[in-house]
């Protein structure tokens, strides 16, 4: 079966608009066609290296981390959505949005889907052995939340919770690669990071809700149910009071606390907008959160000029 654009891809997206079209099937498995995965995974790791850098300023070495977090996000959010596929593909048929998937579609194979999923770890890998040492032992431990996440549909009403704590899990890298060790800001912008994911995942599964019903699928969405709005809203008031602890944490200054409120402030919209049956509505709101992600950075770094480097860094002399 051959598919020119899948349902919840931007309208002429570059894979179907330029890229070569033997390219095509492996770029939509790796999801290069919709660039907000990478996003959203990448966004926490520039969180956590913001938050850490406070008091520390920027340099060089921190423009070359935010370029790797940002090649690894490509490479192994791409990964981990091949992976998925291949574990997904009997499920994926059956679900209208899904089913042109390039492994469930037919056009990849399954040992094709393999070979492109262990190319794009050997990238991630090489980001890996870039990172200072702390950072490399941190991001080991997220191997076996990615490898189980795809199984977790299927066992539990609460995936989004395995979801956020995969995703989340480049501020616990970050964190170390700013400063060099793991502190109580870190352990909350990670928390905050988890609520925030499950929030926004739980949006996306809105657009699947009738079809996973029919194909045993669970998600956060249908546990909800009709309450999902009020579980969306108390997920993102969490990941709101988290994030602004974390930087208090980390600064001893309660001001700081406000450098959150344009992030909170988009969730809020998030909420106040979103409808239990409206798909089209939902990927609309949860594509946003890449606007919701740069705001809060763009506080964390507010903070970093407002707050002169004074911390001894011992472990960088």
């Amino acid at each position: 079966m051959q598919v020119s654009h899948l349902p919840d891809a931007p309208p002429n997206n570059w894979v179907d608009a330029s890229a070569p079209v033997w390219s095509r099937p492996y770029l939509r498995l790796g999801r290069f066609d919709r660039p907000i995965g990478a996003w959203l995974l990448a966004l926490p790791c520039w969180m956590g290296l913001a938050l850490g850098r406070v008091g520390l300023g920027f340099g060089l070495e921190e423009l070359l981390l935010i370029a790797l977090f940002g090649v690894g996000a490509l490479a192994m959010r791409g990964a981990g959505c091949a992976y998925n596929d291949i574990v997904d593909r009997d499920l994926d048929k059956k679900i209208a949005r899904t089913a042109g998937r390039p492994v469930a579609s037919g056009q990849i194979s399954v040992k094709a889907a393999w070979r492109f999923t262990l190319g794009l770890c050997l990238i991630g890998l090489l980001v890996l052995l870039a990172l200072p040492q702390p950072a490399r032992i941190a991001a080991l431990f997220s191997i076996p939340l990615v490898a189980i996440y795809p199984f977790m549909k299927r066992i539990t009403w609460w995936p989004q919770v395995f979801l956020g704590l995969a995703f989340g899990f480049g501020v616990l890298v970050a964190g170390p690669a700013a400063e060099w060790r793991l502190d109580y800001w870190t352990a909350c912008l990670y928390g905050a990071m988890i609520h925030w994911i499950i929030g926004y995942d739980t949006i996306y599964a809105l657009q699947d809700i009738e079809d996973d019903a029919i194909v045993g699928v669970r998600s956060t969405a249908r546990r909800m149910g009709a309450s999902v709005q009020k579980g969306v809203a108390y997920f993102y008031s969490v990941a709101v009071i988290l994030a602004a602890l974390a930087p208090v944490l980390k600064t001893q200054e309660p001001l700081a606390a406000l450098v959150v409120l344009p992030f909170a402030g988009h969730l809020y919209w998030q909420v106040k907008s979103l409808k239990r049956d409206d798909p089209a509505l939902a990927l609309r709101l949860f594509k946003s959160n890449r606007r919701a992600g740069l705001l809060l950075i763009l506080g964390y770094a507010l903070l970093v000029t407002l707050m002169p480097p004074h911390f001894q860094e011992l472990t960088r002399v």
